[in-house]
């Protein structure tokens, strides 16, 4: 049949007979053949289009439902009625069973996020099976435990892969299909990856799609640019939505998305892809990012934070956002540190060398001035020439002045920090990109991911007492590693992937000669300021002070990285400058030997070109 007439009609148990359906589904697996036959003369099966709702919550549980194609959404709502995704129940999965054993009102809603082919098993035909054959309620019973633990058990690091995506081009003159061709051709390097478009889907039933999602790892459909039914039907197909746009185009909303708005869909999260011809062309990312606040679909990971930005010039930017898209993408996440962050720049050398992909960065206070150097492209000569010209052609603290908010103006370290990076926006990094900040204002962590990048930088690094702060919209902001020094939390909030941390932070970087509750005699000041004693001055104490509160959550985030590295730097001093080149290679061999031999990396490597198992593939 053709989907113009907007319904599904074919199903499943048209093409596969109904007890090698239910012999397939887990919740019936070891069951005898002969209660297998009960079963499936009991029964009934039917289509569910995208979009629709198979019961409410609050709704008396009068049935099991079982997902024999597609895939189904749960969803519950908090005291101020906001709508809340809780899971997927994927092809194979059952649901309501656990509200027809507990007698109870079903507690979530569940809505089909695809066409979906459903067999409904009524509580009738439920009980009549539990007293016939008493030994069903065993593998029913284990099963609902299983899923209840999976409920209550420490949520994954990573959020549920994404198979399926909707390429919608904002205007007929956008070449979607080129850019689909070349995503499904990065796909391919990870798993099996097939295109869809109209001219070959449009005549096809929810069942053909079904078989080809099953067969492939990953399926991309081209909607055209208007509403129409084709682009309906992808919609409701699609995990993700791609909104692609010409970057320099006049900005206006895609007329595709009000098939999305007629078909209320709940969980397909949305994501911006801008074409360039060659360069990224500065504010363009910002006038459709303003855009895109007023599309009505899910935004960010969270569902609140501003929707994912990609940026396209060539193949190498289309393969990173196929391995983003997938939770492929590695995030790479720095530590502040004072002088020890140059040993980040020998790090990224080595990661370079050993051709791992760096698809997001972040970091805090030095951290996020080299992470803004990754995410900005610089290749290693490019990171050693900037940073070296900044912090050790010049001495950037030396401005001072008489301390009524700091030590020094902090006009030195703003000029400093917009000669390297210029006027560029976050939203127009090559890569994604954060820094962090502290807000003392709100007393949390600030993450910036738009606005001017050598203002963020500035704020990410006013270390308290010495830098004066950084005042925004009646905020105020200061060095970042007062409250959060490895960001790797914000990483993981931020990048669906594996994160690579490296931390040049430490737990004892300088000691002290004098006695308690004395300062330095007068005699050594002088030797200090000479040149010729190595002790303790106002500026050290300040920048560790500042990164003390800190120091239990960087424990802790430790944990939550995939591969942890920590260069060993000794009691090297915080504002030890003119220790760059040494600091660097340090950093470089330490990583070189670390990459080479760990097994982290293989696994790293192999995570991001090699599909993960797919639960529904039978």
């Amino acid at each position: 049949m053709s989907i113009e007439d907007d319904t599904i009609a074919e199903t499943a148990i048209e093409v596969r007979s109904a007890l090698a359906l239910v012999s397939a589904l887990p919740l019936f697996r070891d069951l005898e053949p002969s209660v297998l036959v009960e079963i499936a003369e009991e029964i009934e099966w039917f289509s569910l289009p995208g979009g629709t709702t198979l019961f409410e919550a609050g709704e008396p549980a009068d049935a099991v439902y079982f997902v024999v194609a597609g895939s189904l959404g749960a969803y519950n709502r908090d005291a101020d009625g906001n709508s809340h995704f809780l899971g997927r129940i994927a092809s194979g999965e059952c649901v309501g069973e656990m509200a027809l054993i507990s007698g109870k009102e079903r507690s979530a809603s569940v809505v089909a996020l695809r066409d979906s082919e459903i067999g409904r098993w009524s509580k009738r035909a439920f009980e009549a099976l539990m007293l016939n054959h008493p030994q069903s309620l065993l593998r029913i019973a284990q099963l609902t435990i299983q899923r209840m633990q999976s409920m209550q058990s420490v949520p994954s690091r990573r959020s549920p892969a994404l198979q399926t995506f909707a390429v919608i081009p904002h205007d007929i003159a956008v070449d979607a299909v080129s850019f689909a061709s070349e995503l499904v051709a990065a796909l391919n390097t990870i798993g099996r990856a097939e295109l869809i478009w109209n001219v070959r889907g449009s005549e096809h039933t929810s069942h053909w799609f079904h078989n080809v999602e099953r067969a492939n790892d990953f399926v991309v459909y081209v909607t055209d640019p208007q509403p129409s039914t084709w682009t309906k039907l992808c919609l409701r197909q699609a995990d993700s939505i791609l909104l692609l746009a010409q970057a320099e185009d006049s900005v206006g909303e895609w007329r595709a998305l009000q098939s999305a708005r007629e078909l209320r869909l709940h969980e397909p999260r949305a994501e911006l892809v801008l074409l360039h011809d060659e360069a990224i062309k500065a504010g363009a990312a910002r006038r459709w990012l303003d855009l895109s606040q007023t599309i009505d679909i899910k935004r960010g990971v969270d569902g609140k934070s501003a929707i994912p930005l990609h940026h396209v010039r060539n193949k190498d930017d289309t393969a990173r956002i196929a391995r983003l898209l997938t939770g492929r993408g590695i995030g790479l996440t720095l530590s502040g540190g004072g002088a020890r962050g140059f040993a980040h720049i020998g790090v990224i050398r080595a990661l370079y060398e050993a051709k791992i992909p760096i698809d997001a960065a972040g970091g805090t206070s030095i951290g996020a001035i080299i992470a803004g150097g990754v995410a900005a492209g610089w290749n290693y000569a490019e990171m050693v020439h900037h940073i070296k010209r900044t912090f050790v052609d010049t001495n950037p603290l030396n401005d001072y002045v008489f301390p009524f908010v700091a030590l020094t103006a902090g006009r030195k370290v703003s000029r400093l920090l917009r000669q390297e990076f210029g006027d560029v926006h976050i939203e127009d990094l090559p890569l994604p990109y954060f820094c962090v900040s502290a807000n003392l204002t709100t007393g949390h962590s600030a993450v910036h991911r738009s606005g001017q990048l050598w203002q963020w930088l500035r704020a990410s690094v006013a270390i308290p007492g010495v830098l004066p702060p950084v005042f925004s919209q009646g905020q105020v902001f200061v060095d970042g590693a007062t409250i959060n020094n490895l960001p790797v939390d914000i990483m993981r909030d931020f990048n669906r992937g594996p994160v690579i941390a490296v931390d040049v932070g430490a737990e004892r970087v300088f000691t002290a000669h004098e006695q308690e509750g004395e300062g330095p005699p007068f005699w050594n000041v002088f030797q200090w300021f000479r040149g010729k004693r190595r002790s303790l001055n106002i500026f050290q104490i300040l920048l560790r002070a500042g990164m003390i509160n800190s120091t239990s959550n960087t424990a802790a985030v430790r944990a939550q990285t995939d591969l942890l590295l920590q260069p060993p730097l000794g009691q090297l001093d915080l504002l030890n400058w003119q220790a760059f080149d040494k600091v660097v290679e340090m950093g470089y061999r330490y990583a070189a030997e670390k990459l080479s031999k760990s097994d982290d990396v293989l696994l790293l490597n192999q995570h991001a070109f090699t599909p993960r198992p797919r639960a529904d593939r039978r």
